[in-house]
């Protein structure tokens, strides 16, 4: 099992530095709207959908949403979708606390176009942004994603040798405050290293780097709260040894929105 993880952590690498660096940033939309579209198709199932042509339908309608948004985005549109994200985490935040609470699969599937919306205008808006030359493309979108990944490993090391109180064990079982702390504490290490390498101010930067870790425990809580109402171990199969592609989203889904916001205000070209 730990292989199959190794071996499936390293290929998504490759393709996402190939993505980020290789491929024509004007692609970059379309590529993401297709990973999304099978990120819809696995909420769907968290939703208690069924029918493949329920499924489908869900998934085309959550990606034509996306694309819709990301066409006729313009600065208050751009606020509105950041905005209803900042109002769903709440919400997602007492679903957490508030769990075993039964959670309906009408409010399961609406989740869906919150969470996956802002994160897909996230990308594009990170992908345009002009304030300085590292900022712009893949850039800062390597530089969020290693953000949060780092609140991952960070958790992932510090919860095995030292976690001992259970974080939400209703929901997740394994996740420990010390994992949560190790997380952040290594979230604010990278964006102090991002200050330096994207002449920006560490006051600034390192908070909302730190926030950005603890949201994105957030989203790993919502859908694993999900997955067990739809009695789930894993939203897909995609990756071995990891699940599908919302198991690999979820962190990501919640804390770009909140790191778009953060670099954004005043700075961005909305």
């Amino acid at each position: 099992m730990l292989i199959a993880r190794i071996i499936s952590a390293v290929i998504a690498v490759i393709v996402i530095l190939l993505l980020l660096f290789v491929m024509p940033a004007a692609y970059l939309s379309y590529v993401v709207a297709v990973v999304f579209l099978g990120a819809g198709w696995e909420w769907s199932a968290l939703a208690r959908m069924h029918r493949a042509p329920i499924r489908l339908a869900f998934a085309l309608g959550v990606v034509a949403l996306c694309l819709l948004v990301n066409i006729t985005l313009t600065d208050t549109l751009f606020r509105a979708v950041l905005i209803a994200a900042g109002l769903w985490w709440l919400a997602a935040f007492v679903l957490v606390i508030r769990y075993p609470l039964r959670v309906p699969a009408a409010l399961v599937a609406l989740g869906a176009p919150l969470t996956l919306v802002p994160a897909y205008i996230g990308i594009t808006a990170l992908a345009r942004f002009p304030v300085h030359e590292l900022y712009a493309g893949s850039g800062l979108l390597l530089f969020v994603l290693v953000v949060i990944w780092g609140a991952d490993v960070g958790g992932y090391f510090a919860g095995r040798f030292l976690g001992k109180r259970k974080l939400a064990v209703k929901v997740s079982p394994n996740k420990t405050w010390a994992g949560v702390f190790g997380g952040l504490a290594l979230s604010a290490v990278i964006g102090g290293v991002g200050s330096v390498l994207f002449d920006f101010p560490a006051t600034r930067l390192v908070p909302l780097c730190i926030a950005t870790g603890a949201i994105s425990v957030l989203g790993d809580l919502l859908i694993s709260l999900f997955k067990r109402e739809a009695g789930l171990k894993d939203s897909g199969v995609l990756f071995p040894g990891h699940g599908g592609l919302l198991d690999r989203l979820d962190s990501i889904s919640a804390g770009l929105p909140l790191f778009v916001a953060g670099v954004a205000i005043g700075h961005g070209p909305w």
